[in-house]
């Protein structure tokens, strides 16, 4: 079968490799119809690229229809249609019973000392093979997978496996008060879900980038932009004299680790990148590695007594904290990989009636499956109009 594969930094690329087979009686495999490329699997191709090995099936965002299943996948049958959670767990653990999904004590990766594995996610998570491919193996598909219901378009559904409850979860993290205010930090996929689940909720939205068009698809969507490039050096200040001069009641930091504005940081990740992968995995899991700016950010524009909601992806070990204003300003910290099936009941009823979140038009292209790398490529620098881009193993180049 074709899948996206990673080859070293920055080398992205489509090969046939060996098609994924039952393994065990707990797996399904299921032949993909929308897989999208997510932000965070950029993470992968630079920060992240010590933990990743030439060969890697990428992807996370992964839907289709099953075709084989194994002797104890309970009620999953051949031709279901299905949305696979980012992360694999099997719904009876003492975690999976907390609704904490990702720290699934059967999938747990201890010898990373990391949580739930996860699909396409680097070997800090178990080097499971992605689902950027034309099938996915899924392990404990007793429990990791979401049944669809027939009729609408993969587009209603392609983002349930991550970016829309990893967003709803962000809104939900940020614990905004009735009629309060939130702002969002960076417009990218989650963000904009974020920024539009926040104004559904009723909420008084602001969302800060500094790319054009991710402001403008905001904008357009009714809420409140700041543009980081008038604000670079005053946000907070900005942002105090839109809300009374107090702050926000509430901040999504949707940015993370590749944070613009952290340029001693970006150099030490490069740096780490240029060593073999058994010296830059230490350092880049112990040292402080993130690009903290957005995370600053949220801590400076938040109201005292707020709340902040990191879902964007971090990952150093010894990152230096302003304990003291955190302390200081009395804010609650809430963060985590999303727990997907947690938050499906919600918002199943959003994406089965009027589209009150835009899914069927959050795409910003549709591409075959050759033409990952390339997506890759462009979406990583952010070129206009590359928001979102669904891979579809069934489309062929003369319909992209």
């Amino acid at each position: 079968m074709k899948a996206v594969t990673w080859h070293g930094k920055g080398d992205i690329r489509v090969d046939e490799v060996p098609d994924p087979t039952i393994q065990q009686p707990t797996d399904a495999v299921i032949r993909v119809t929308t897989t999208n490329i997510c932000g965070s699997d950029l993470h992968l191709v630079e920060p992240l690229a010590a933990f990743m090995n030439v060969g890697d099936v990428m992807g996370h965002e992964t839907m289709g229809e099953v075709v084989e299943v194994g002797g104890e996948t309970g009620d999953l049958r051949v031709g279901d249609r299905v949305s696979i959670p980012f992360q694999i767990s099997c719904g009876h653990c003492w975690m999976c019973n907390q609704g904490l999904y990702t720290q699934c004590e059967t999938t747990q990766v201890r010898d990373q000392g990391s949580g739930a594995a996860l699909f396409g996610y680097s070997s800090m998570y178990g080097s499971v093979p992605g689902g950027q491919a034309e099938f996915l193996r899924v392990p404990q598909a007793q429990f990791t997978h979401i049944k669809l219901p027939e009729g609408p378009s993969d587009d209603r559904f392609a983002y349930l496996s991550d970016i829309l409850p990893t967003a709803w979860q962000a809104v939900e993290y940020a614990k905004v008060p009735d009629g309060g205010t939130l702002v969002v930090l960076g417009l990218g996929p989650v963000g904009d879900f974020a920024a539009r689940i926040g104004k559904h909720k009723g909420y008084r939205v602001i969302g800060v980038d500094l790319v054009p068009d991710r402001l403008a698809r905001v904008r357009a969507r009714g809420i409140e932009v700041v543009d980081l490039r008038e604000h670079e050096d005053d946000l907070g200040d900005a942002i105090r004299d839109m809300t009374d001069g107090r702050g926000p009641d509430s901040v999504v930091d949707a940015v993370g680790m590749e944070a613009h504005g952290s340029p001693a940081t970006t150099f030490v990740q490069k740096a780490a990148g240029l060593l073999p992968s058994a010296l830059a995995a230490p350092i880049q899991k112990a040292a402080g590695v993130d690009r903290l700016a957005a995370l600053y950010s949220a801590i400076d524009i938040c109201r005292r007594g707020g709340t902040i909601s990191l879902s964007g992806v971090y990952g150093g070990a010894a990152d230096p904290i302003p304990m003291l204003t955190l302390f200081d300003k009395q804010l609650g910290l809430h963060m985590g990989q999303c727990n997907v099936k947690r938050w499906v009941p919600e918002i199943m009823p959003l994406l089965t009636d009027d589209d009150p979140l835009g899914v069927d038009t959050f795409a910003s292209h549709r591409l075959p499956i050759s033409q990952a790398p390339e997506a890759y490529a462009k979406f990583r620098a952010k070129e206009e109009g590359w928001q979102k881009v669904q891979l579809k193993p069934g489309l062929v180049p003369s319909e992209g």
